[in-house]
């Protein structure tokens, strides 16, 4: 079959000459798949072609990508740089904080205890500078997180501490009762006035004038408040809790009353001189745990 021939004549436009060829089936054959061969080759290398056309277009859409989130990485790896000096600076008021109450520091290697970050299982130097950059950021966050979440809990610490010794300083009487006036008579060993004689005074005389006000120095609770045998006239006596009680005594006037509980600077009493007197003046005892001491140990300001 494939030796057989086919016969092609071509005519010419004169006609008067004639051109006879013969071709074998086998040749015909050749040249369809040749030609054949030359379309599918054409076809696969356009589309070879227009993929690496496209591909090239994607790399470089994907490298402006990348490059627009390293930038973005390193701006936001800046902006954890400020929150790090910011924590830092938190962490030296904190140390300022405990240092003026004498509250035990913080070993700074406790601080860094559980500090870590990611790891990346690929060559660090195959992976693209936006993965270098979100691992770095990435580090720092964790990092930061970890030691936010520590120093959040040793604040609280230090807030309950504060609050404690806050309570303890509202109860303790650290102001003078009344303002204005002079002492008139320490505390400690002094004449009596009336007899001469040198013997214990148990709290301090303060000289003012009749209906003088008489403010609480600390918050405390009204145990006593009415006229007492005991040559303090009309007094108040008020207990702080820890052990503190303060008394007032020869007012003129009691305003609070027995079982009130007062801040510091609320209304007691006005200034007189009932009981055991020789003038209008407070006395005003300090006592701890049932030991007169002397009240300007305490007192921090002279004025309310």
């Amino acid at each position: 079959m494939l030796n057989k021939k086919l016969s092609f004549m071509l005519i010419t436009d004169s006609r008067d000459k004639l051109r006879h060829f013969q071709l074998s089936y086998r040749v015909i054959l050749a040249c369809a798949i040749l030609a054949a061969f030359l379309f599918i080759t054409n076809i696969l290398l356009t589309t070879s072609f227009v993929k690496s056309q496209v591909s090239a277009m994607e790399i470089k859409k994907l490298k402006a990508e990348n490059e627009q989130l390293t930038r973005k990485f390193e701006s936001l790896h800046g902006k954890v740089s400020e929150i790090t000096a910011i924590y830092d600076q938190l962490v030296e008021k904190e140390v300022v904080i405990r240092n003026i109450f004498n509250l035990p520091e913080i070993d700074p290697e406790e601080r860094q205890l559980g500090i870590g970050g990611p790891t990346i299982t690929t060559s660090y130097r195959t992976v693209s500078g936006a993965v270098k950059a979100a691992t770095s950021t990435e580090t720092q966050v964790e990092s930061l997180l970890r030691l936010a979440n520590f120093e959040k809990e040793k604040y609280q610490e230090v807030y309950s501490t504060l609050e404690k010794k806050k309570d303890q300083l509202d109860h303790t009487p650290s102001i003078m009762p009344v303002r204005g006036g002079y002492i008139s008579r320490g505390f400690g060993i002094m004449t009596d006035p009336f007899t001469g004689n040198r013997q214990p005074h148990t709290g301090i005389d303060i000289a003012n004038r009749t209906g003088t006000p008489i403010f609480a120095p600390a918050d405390g609770l009204v145990t006593i408040a009415g006229f007492s045998g005991s040559g303090l006239g009309n007094m108040v006596e008020l207990s702080h809790g820890s052990g503190l009680v303060t008394r007032y005594g020869h007012m003129s006037r009691v305003k609070a009353v027995r079982g009130q509980l007062v801040t510091r600077g609320t209304l007691i009493g006005y200034v007189g001189s009932t009981g055991y007197s020789t003038g209008p003046h407070l006395h005003y005892e300090v006592i701890k745990n049932g030991t007169p001491v002397n009240p300007m140990d305490y007192i921090v300001n002279l004025n309310i």
